[in-house]
């Protein structure tokens, strides 16, 4: 069994299933968790400072430390002026299993869903406070992760009892998640539970209400009714009648007749089903998962299930099909910001793609959008430019297209003015060419440019186009994305009321679906912190709040770092350490220099 450290729940280390003694100090577990978590090798007075900042000598007091854990786990590095864990290849770390492994391994996990460190508190080491705040946070979400994968997973297994049990676990943790609660309920009346499901959807709109003051979406009312990606009817005609339902749901879907298209593709699932024929029973599967994903409003979830479907029944018959659904699912985690899981997904699906080049740059698109989203802007840019070129080795426009608006907007967010502009514009100009409900993301993107350059005449024009563009298609990205920049076009113009209407307003528009792109609400939500700092506004401190709990749950790293500036511009020194921490962190040069400035100023600076 080896050296297993547990960090979730009360901290412990074992060794071949042995509890060893527990160090002495709660810094020691402190320590631990932090080397554990940090991403690269922190320097003895980084550390010394962070945990230790009250000690008469700080580093002595380090170096006691060190000297208690390697008494507890051995011979395992932790020497010179960087020290770094070494643990031998067969230890295994809890959280590191929870965020990269597969959910059946996550739910081996004895602490899953309790706390980092669960019970302990540094007081005296304030900056070390709000690190393990944020940790706790990414952590907690890391674990809902873990469960909705593995609830979406013996649902579409045909475990339902099994995947409700998962998903009350999911909803106890998190119960003011619209997803998680409909997850329930659908699962509840897969099983067969159906005055179940109906009290849980019940229970759910009076805690909404209660709560929130709202009532749920359509998420909720649909899971009431969509047990299964199939119809009732079993007409089952043979091979030719699912590809013939096949063929005619995804040419609907491309013409826009959306509800006859998925009507279409469940019936060829059914059809499929009656041949016996893993591959096609699969393909019939990640055509509904993607179509739901892709154009469908807020039905991610729905599409989720079926995606999981198509790999219950043909991972071993198809693995291209297998690459597919599993890059589908990873596109779902990453609109979520759940990062890590959609990482492990995407690793997956490249693993059984092989040397397809179409799927390749399908799965680097979105991996580089993710490693984008979390900060990793050199990786980022690096791998959205070989997604470039594998989409235009096989001649497919619409993935050069997406691949050139994210490595735009990473050039945009590290403040390569030239760079951004030259990618933005190739894409909105392949968009323009025939990929118009596309348009208003490149597009919002570039007018960002024409700010940053001073042409605000040049901005407004773009995203005004962008924004009833994406009012005309209903959708809540595009529209988040434009509304931010008007927002930062009516700053710059002195209408800082029409700026906070504008953004407010954004908010609400790019989340109003449950399967949001989240990202585009924490660069909305930025802008706002800024304002509100800058304006000595009362709300400005929630918001900051809203800002750090998004970013910190998701590992958004620039989003959380801004939202220790904005803090610290406030007057909170802990977040000021921990923002100038953060920011030494991430690779941009743009997030430095707005950081060396001292100024806390809304959106890209």
């Amino acid at each position: 069994m080896g050296l297993t450290i547990h960090l979730l729940g009360t901290p412990r280390v074992e060794c071949d299933g042995r509890a060893l003694p527990a160090p002495r100090g709660r810094k020691v577990w402190g320590l631990l968790a932090y080397l554990v978590c940090r991403e690269a090798a922190a320097s003895r007075s980084h550390l010394a400072t962070l945990l230790f900042e009250g000690a008469e000598d700080p580093l002595a007091a380090l170096r006691w430390n060190l000297s208690e854990l390697r008494r507890l786990l051995g011979d395992v590095g932790l020497r010179g002026d960087g020290p770094e864990l070494s643990l031998p290849p067969t230890a295994s770390i809890d959280i590191e299993v929870v965020a990269r492994g597969t959910w059946r391994e996550a739910l081996g996990v004895p602490g899953l869903g309790c706390e980092l460190l669960e019970g302990m508190s540094f007081a005296d080491s304030p900056s070390f406070e709000v690190w393990l705040a944020t940790e706790r946070r990414r952590l907690q979400a890391a674990a809902e992760a873990v469960l909705r994968e593995a609830a979406l997973a013996r649902l579409a297994g045909g475990a339902a009892g099994e995947a409700a049990d998962l998903a009350g676990r999911l909803v106890r943790l998190n119960p003011l998640d619209e997803n998680f609660q409909a997850l329930l309920v659908r699962s509840l009346a897969a099983a067969g539970d159906g005055v179940g499901a109906a009290r849980q959807a019940a229970a759910c709109r009076e805690l909404f209400k209660r709560e929130l003051g709202v009532q749920p979406g359509a998420t909720l009312a649909a899971a009431m009714v969509t047990t299964t990606a199939a119809p009732t009817a079993r007409p089952a005609t043979g091979r030719a009648a699912a590809l013939a339902q096949l063929d005619a749901g995804e040419a609907a879907i491309r013409a826009g007749a959306l509800d006859a298209g998925l009507q279409c593709l469940r019936c060829a699932i059914v059809e499929a089903d009656a041949t016996g024929d893993a591959a096609l029973r699969a393909r019939t599967r990640v055509a509904l998962g993607g179509a739901l994903v892709h154009a469908a409003r807020g039905r991610d979830e729905e599409g989720a299930t079926a995606l999981h479907e198509a790999l219950a029944v043909g991972q071993a018959a198809s693995p291209p099909l297998a690459a597919s659904a599993c890059r589908e699912l990873g596109y779902v985690e990453f609109l979520r910001s759940r990062y890590e899981r959609a990482l492990v997904w995407l690793r997956r699906a490249s693993s059984l793609a092989g040397d397809d080049r179409a799927e390749q740059a399908r799965i680097a698109t979105v991996r580089g959008s993710t490693l984008s989203d979390t900060a990793h802007y050199t990786a980022a840019i690096a791998m959205l430019r070989d997604a470039e070129a594998l989409a235009d080795s096989v001649g497919d426009a619409k993935q050069v297209a997406y691949a050139l608006s994210m490595r735009g907007r990473a050039l945009l967010l590290c403040g390569d003015l030239a760079a951004a502009s030259e990618a933005l514009d190739r894409s909105v100009a392949l968009a323009q060419q025939g990929w118009t409900a596309f348009l208003p993301w490149p597009q919002s993107l570039r007018a960002e440019v024409d700010l940053l350059r001073g042409d605000l005449s040049a901005a407004a024009e773009r995203l005004e186009h962008a924004f009833a563009l994406g009012c005309q298609l209903g959708d809540p990205c595009w529209e988040g994305i434009a509304g931010r920049g008007l927002g930062r076009v009516a700053i710059a113009r002195g209408d800082t009321q029409g700026a906070i209407d504008i953004l407010v307003d954004t908010i609400a528009r790019c989340v109003r679906l449950p399967d949001a792109y989240l990202w585009g609400k924490g660069y909305a939500l930025d802008v706002l912190c800024g304002l509100a700092v800058a304006q000595a506004m009362p709300q400005a401190s929630a918001w900051i709040a809203e800002l750090h709990s998004l970013a910190a749950r998701s590992g958004m790293r620039e989003l959380a770092a801004r939202s220790h500036l904005h803090r610290g511009a406030l007057g909170d020194r802990a977040s000021a350490t921990a923002a100038t921490r953060l920011v030494g962190e991430i690779d941009n040069p743009a997030l430095r220099n707005l950081a060396e400035s001292g100024v806390a100023t809304g959106g890209l600076a």
